[in-house]
């Protein structure tokens, strides 16, 4: 099916002029456009509109190169056609696989952090696991790959999953660092869309790009609906681990499974990316790309070669490139003896007989019950009373057995021991208290800027610290708060906000293991007391990454309270935690990743195999042993065979030039063309009321009622409150805003970031192409000066072509501007129109004469340009096809081999089953019909990626004449 709707084509559609941003083709064989209005009626509006239905109704026209109509630029320094060929430079969307706009975020770019953007453009659609260590910077890597994306017009609609307690920090970052604005549907979010939208519509229609939790999808049976009718270009799912298929009931894999079908681009995000189960890991690979892999069980690297699924890097591999933003952390462990007190419980522990379906049990099976019993009497003993009730009310509500009556009465003796240990008594927390109160430790309660980090596993120990704290060290309600999973969206969120603010009164925040999942937590704080220490090495590194990642401006100091018995069983598993702890540190400096020492890449399965331990006796230099990285890194096998070993090389400041490009442009800067058009629109008429500061690079300015009209679709976070719209070009000023933004009642920034991806940019380069009239170009009649006569002949013109050609998924594909040169009614030479642009130096210095010209010879020529301009798009597009040819037919016949093996893999899964033949013959075809629709819909998407449309677009820009005097 061909396009003539290429993006960046011009259009009359029901007698309004529009831009084509995106062609998407339609079931009824034409096409869906997604157009932008340019002339008066419809300027700053958008629209989709069905290309068979309009052209069935003669209501839609292509406009033709050859009747450009050509209008003679006169204003100073030839202004307007400076802004006009501007504007048309930045609709240029690039086709390489560069960054072009990524590294200009408003954050210090890293080399490494562009790696996972540069690995998904190789792709042919982007998708990817960013699978890096806490603490790198996932977030800012996957906000890099969603600008690039934008900027080649494949990022308007975006949804992003994150968990209930990220959804704000998340949403900051996408718009103070790359100005994506994200809407927050938390409960208040979606309640407030429900009262603007009429029921039956879809709510993820009426916001492009929005941020929700995936917990809060999943329990709401409306929106899941809503989802299943809904298409992104770019879907993101934050903490990727938590949708892999772990079991079959998962609702959050099903919907993740759901989504991954929605979306041209899918990006996961997950620092513990897999459980090492081949199944779960598979899950998520196949989400990624259904082709991968053709036995969940058991795959090679054969599968997936060169798809770049997958980028994985720990800290180790990048110190070398963040040297000034990743401090060393600085470890320190507090030995305490237990109490009088506490040994009595811990001996009342031991002497307890538990018991296993009723009957008395000495085996693993019993001491199971005793190790949970003992891991929160680890934690406190206000935690351990709270199990005691629960295994009490257990047994007893079953009618108890003999044994079991006995296993009653000495958790009795051992709830009123635990009761004996008082605040005094309770040497970890006596030691703990005297820690704060510390001179060497220096916290102060009183300094915003050093806010203190407690994690235990416990709600119970939180609770308990809460109240005993709060008296001790006589803080104030608001100064001491918990974080925990079983809060609502919006109390999570607010808790971790006040956190990271200077004038909240927040100063000490209890944490469940809820809050060592992404959340950040550095901004004031650097100090994270472990009151409990983790029964999991992945526990252990996620809980320290909240205050030790990139960002962090102080030195991270991490504290383990390390509790130690006298009593031999007690002492032994206290051990084997300390010696967790020791392999945490170990992969901390020389490994990257913990889970390479247990090999089961999930906290609850490491967990288990802890408890396992204890409950076996088997001693701590066993246990330490058992669990030893090797060489080979064998624990990470799932992700070994999927990860690029190039992207964990370092890069210099020069590899990184190759890889980023910063195109060409007729101003200076972002900032001085925003002020020029401005000050160009308001000299046709006034419009705007803006001023400018050019020492500041700032530009303020009150919207007016188009541009406030878009932001209506925005988040309202980010609509300027007093009306008046702040940006600046800044970056060092924004970063320093983003800071003090931490100290405003509301979190945001006042400022906004100038630069392209900024909404009021985007308007103002709708404004300037609508003041170009329809179907025309301008005409600079260049002065005879030194520089003009060293470029051109005093009879030559030079015609400024584009010449587009999209693929089948109409994305551009060769997008060229050309210079074409024309002398005596011929085509005397055609050259790059960057190189030429150049050359002249079109700037505001340049003076025009505005000398009559005759604009009927300049119009003979148009048939001669176009002629040249589609010669080179030809030939540029022979080019293309040889060089891509034998890619398509590479990527398609490694796609019938992935196909031949899932089908001989179900083949051979038959084979081996039980089942009826009639059972197996149904499997079949169900399974058949599935590979074979997965298969056609990628080798489709190949196809459409690599095939080019026949007929190029072209548009003549501009023209430059020579005046002699």
């Amino acid at each position: 099916m061909q396009s003539l709707y290429a993006p960046g084509a011009r259009v009359v559609i029901r007698d309004c002029e529009w831009v084509v941003r995106r062609a998407d083709p339609c079931d009824d064989g034409g096409y869906i456009l997604t157009v932008d209005g340019l002339s008066e009626l419809v300027n700053g509006k958008s629209a989709q509109f069905l290309s068979r239905l309009e052209e069935q109704a003669d209501v839609i026209r292509i406009l033709d190169p050859a009747d450009t109509r050509f209008e003679q630029d006169t204003t100073p320094g030839f202004e307007k056609s400076r802004l006009f060929i501007e504007t048309q430079l930045r609709q240029i969307t690039p086709a390489d696989g560069k960054i072009h706009l990524g590294h200009r975020a408003a954050m210090d770019t890293v080399p490494y952090q562009l790696d996972p953007a540069l690995q998904a453009l190789k792709q042919n659609r982007q998708r990817i696991l960013i699978a890096d260590s806490v603490g790198l910077g996932k977030t800012l890597e996957a906000g890099i790959l969603m600008t690039e994306l934008i900027r080649r017009g494949r990022g308007k609609r975006i949804l992003v999953l994150t968990l209930k307690s990220m959804m704000t920090q998340f949403q900051k970052e996408m718009w103070n660092r790359f100005t994506i604005p994200l809407t927050r549907l938390d409960s208040a979010g979606l309640q407030r869309v429900r009262n603007h939208i009429p029921g039956n519509h879809n709510p993820f229609y009426y916001y492009d790009k929005s941020i929700i939790s995936i917990d809060t999808l999943k329990q709401d049976n409306e929106y899941r609906r809503h989802l299943e009718e809904a298409y992104w270009d770019i879907i993101v799912i934050d903490e990727a681990h938590n949708v892999a298929e772990r079991s079959s009931g998962s609702q959050r894999a099903k919907l993740a499974q759901l989504l991954a079908g929605r979306s041209d681009t899918l990006i996961m995000l997950s620092a513990t990316p897999h459980d090492g189960k081949a199944r779960s890991f598979a899950s998520l690979m196949n989400m990624l790309d259904p082709t991968a892999i053709s036995d969940p069980d058991d795959y090679a690297k054969e599968d997936f070669r060169d798809k770049g699924l997958v980028i994985r890097r720990f800290k180790k591999d990048i110190r070398d490139q963040v040297k000034q933003e990743f401090k060393e952390r600085v470890v320190k462990d507090i030995y305490l003896y237990a109490s009088l007190e506490e040994e009595g419980a811990y001996q009342a522990l031991l002497d307890v007989p538990f018991t296993y379906r009723g009957e008395h049990s000495a085996t693993s099976n019993g001491q199971l019950v005793r190790i949970g019993l003992q891991k929160a009497m680890f934690s406190s003993p206000a935690a351990a009373e709270i199990s005691v009730k629960q295994r009490i009310a257990k047994l007893q509500g079953k009618g108890a057995s003999t044994d079991e009556q006995a296993e009653i009465e000495a958790l009795h003796y051992l709830q009123h021991a635990l009761r004996n240990i008082t605040p005094t008594s309770f040497n970890k927390y006596r030691e703990f208290l005297g820690l704060l109160n510390s001179k060497d430790f220096g916290w102060k309660k009183s300094d915003t800027d050093d806010r203190l980090v407690i994690f235990s596993e416990r709600i119970e120990t939180l609770n308990w610290l809460q109240a005993q704290l709060q008296q001790d060290l006589k803080l104030k309600d608001d100064a001491i708060q918990i974080l925990h999973g079983g809060m609502s969206d919006i109390e999570q969120q607010s808790i971790v906000e006040a956190f990271g603010k200077p004038e909240s009164k927040l100063r000490v925040l209890l944490c469940s293991d809820v809050a060592s999942e992404g959340i950040n937590l550095h901004y004031l704080s650097h100090r994270l007391v472990h009151f409990d220490l983790p029964w999991s090495l992945m526990v252990f590194q996620q809980r320290n990454g909240r205050v030790d990642r990139y960002g962090q401006k102080q030195t991270p100091i991490i504290t383990y309270l390390i509790a130690q018995s006298s009593n031999p069983t007690v002492k032994g598993d206290q051990r084997i935690l300390e010696i967790l702890k020791e392999k945490d540190d170990q992969a901390y400096r020389n490994i990257g990743d913990p889970a390479t020492f247990m090999k089961v890449h999930d906290a609850d399965a490491e967990e288990a195999l802890t408890m396992q331990a204890m409950a076996t006796g088997t001693d701590a230099q066993s246990f330490d042993q058992q669990y030893q990285a090797d060489d080979s890194n064998e624990g990470d096998d799932l992700l070994a065979l999927f990860l690029n070993p190039e992207a964990v090389q370092p890069k210099t400041p020069e590899q990184v030039e190759q890889f980023t490009v910063d195109g060409f442009s007729l101003f200076p800067s972002d900032y001085e063309f925003a002020r020029q058009a401005l000050e160009a629109i308001n000299r046709e008429r006034r419009q705007v009321n803006f001023t400018a500061n050019n020492e500041r690079q700032t530009i303020t300015l009150t919207p007016p009622d188009d541009l406030d009209y878009r932001f209506r679709f925005l988040p309202p976070e980010i609509r300027p409150e007093d009306g008046s719209l702040v940006l600046t070009a800044d970056k060092q000023r924004f970063a320093e805003e983003i800071r003090r933004s931490r100290q405003d009642e509301n979190a945001w920034p006042k400022l906004h970031y100038l630069w392209p991806q900024h909404p009021a940019i985007q308007w103002l380069q709708d404004k300037l192409l609508a003041q170009v009239a329809r179907h025309s170009a301008p005409v600079l009649a260049l002065p005879d000066i030194d520089r003009v006569t060293q470029l051109m002949q005093p009879d030559e013109s030079v015609f400024l072509v584009s010449g587009l050609i999209p693929n089948r998924k109409a994305h551009p594909v060769i997008w060229k501007w050309f210079a074409i040169r024309i002398r005596n009614d011929a085509v005397t030479g055609i050259e790059p129109a960057e190189a030429w642009l150049q050359r002249l130096q079109l700037d505001n210095r340049l003076p025009n004469r505005a000398q009559p010209l005759a604009i009927v010879q300049l119009e003979r020529l148009r048939p001669a340009v176009i002629t040249a301009a589609r010669k080179q798009m030809q030939q540029l597009q022979q080019d293309y096809i040889a060089a891509h040819r034998p890619q398509l037919e590479r990527q398609l016949a490694e796609l019938k081999a992935l196909k031949g093996r899932q089908v001989l893999q179900l083949d051979l899964q038959l084979e081996g089953s039980s089942q009826a033949e009639h059972f197996k013959a149904a499997r079949k075809e169900e399974r058949l019909n599935r590979i074979e629709k997965v298969f056609a819909d990628y080798q489709t998407w190949v196809q459409d990626t690599h095939t080019i449309e026949p007929v190029p677009f072209i548009q003549i820009l501009a023209v430059f004449t020579r005046v002699t005097d």
